[in-house]
């Protein structure tokens, strides 16, 4: 049996949890550094007083058997969601194919996405420091041999973290590229990694989040259109859904609004007001919803589809002890987050 390693995880997302708990049940050691307030990445559940929003990750399906094995050791997260769901076919919202049932189950932990992470990542928080960005991987100054992290946090303190055999980086491609830069010159592996990272590509989403809870009232359940998810045509709107019709969402009428990728590049350096308005008009076009919600919330995600994949599920270099993994490695499903973290964590190990 090799001797426990102590290793470093850069991100909290899916990938990231899905390697830390395959490494700590191989028996090594590992500490996870985040810079959000929470574990999830895009997994992502807002809270607001109406309800929560499913503002990145909207849905998975499950077609690898160890995705299907590790979901039942969080028994009763997950449910089905039982959507039919619609092609619009322009901005007027008229339908181009309606009613038809998804091609595979889909699923959704509930209260929110992100209690998937939460679950999964339970047995090992307190290895997981939450606001702590990485910000450059160094030569550890104490133990040769070793690596240290230089990071920062959310006030703005610096710090070391040392004594670090691997250092393996669980974030989008343009964050780890930019870590990879701050290698010790002719680090083994880093200049081809980084060439392989050029030709990957992930692109930006602009998310809009809306609640009517004018809609619960007697006799009056649903605003606008009677379908609870669609795939729009509209310039702006790649993707609308309905989040009080997931399983344990809550009755208050909720949408999340998911632009198109073209729209949200072109429109990547707006104001959060002026991409809540563009798109909130678009919504009422679509859904001929055009009540004023009560509550209008927008977000920015800069990495959220992949376009092109790197087309492996990770990276690993032994000899220099630094890897990758994150959906983007494969795709852009929730499963390929996981298949990469596990696949990492199983060449490590």
């Amino acid at each position: 049996m090799h001797r426990p390693k102590n290793i470093a995880i850069v991100g909290a997302g899916l990938a990231a949890i899905s390697c830390a708990r395959t490494l700590v049940q191989a028996g090594h050691r590992v500490t996870l550094f985040e810079k959000s307030k929470g574990v999830g990445g895009r997994m992502s559940t807002r809270r607001s007083p109406f309800g929560t929003f499913d503002h990145g990750a909207q849905y998975f399906t499950v077609r690898d058997p160890r995705f299907a094995q590790a979901l039942e050791t969080a028994p009763g997260v997950c449910r089905p969601w039982s959507v039919t769901m619609v092609q619009v076919l322009d901005q007027h919202g008229r339908v181009a194919a309606a009613g038809l049932p998804a091609r595979e189950p889909h699923w959704v932990p509930g209260p929110g996405m992100r209690d998937l992470a939460v679950a999964w990542a339970a047995p090992i928080t307190e290895h997981i420091h939450l606001e702590t960005c990485v910000m450059a991987i160094e030569t550890d100054a104490l133990h040769k041999g070793q690596w240290q992290l230089r990071t920062r946090g959310s006030d703005d303190s610096s710090g070391v973290h040392g004594g670090f055999d691997h250092v393996l980086l669980a974030i989008p491609h343009p964050q780890a590229a930019a870590l990879l830069r701050t290698l010790p010159p002719k680090t083994s592996g880093s200049a081809a990694v980084l060439q392989a990272l050029d030709a990957v590509s992930v692109q930006p989403c602009w998310t809009l989040m809306l609640a009517f809870p004018q809609a619960v009232q007697p006799g009056l359940t649903t605003l606008g259109p009677q379908w609870n998810a669609a795939r729009s045509t509209h310039h702006r709107i790649a993707w609308l859904a309905r989040e009080s019709s997931k399983p344990g969402r809550g009755i208050v009428e909720r949408w999340t609004v998911q632009a198109s990728a073209e729209w949200s590049q072109e429109h990547i350096h707006d104001d959060v007001a002026r991409a809540q308005g563009k798109l909130l008009k678009a919504f009422a076009e679509v859904t001929g919803i055009r009540a004023q919600p009560a509550y209008v919330e927008a977000h920015r995600w800069l990495y959220a589809k992949t376009d092109k994949p790197l087309g492996r599920s990770h990276v690993w270099d032994a000899k220099s002890g630094i890897g990758l993994c994150g959906d983007w490695c494969l795709g852009h499903r929730v499963e390929n987050a996981f298949v990469s973290g596990l696949e990492l964590a199983l060449a490590v190990a």
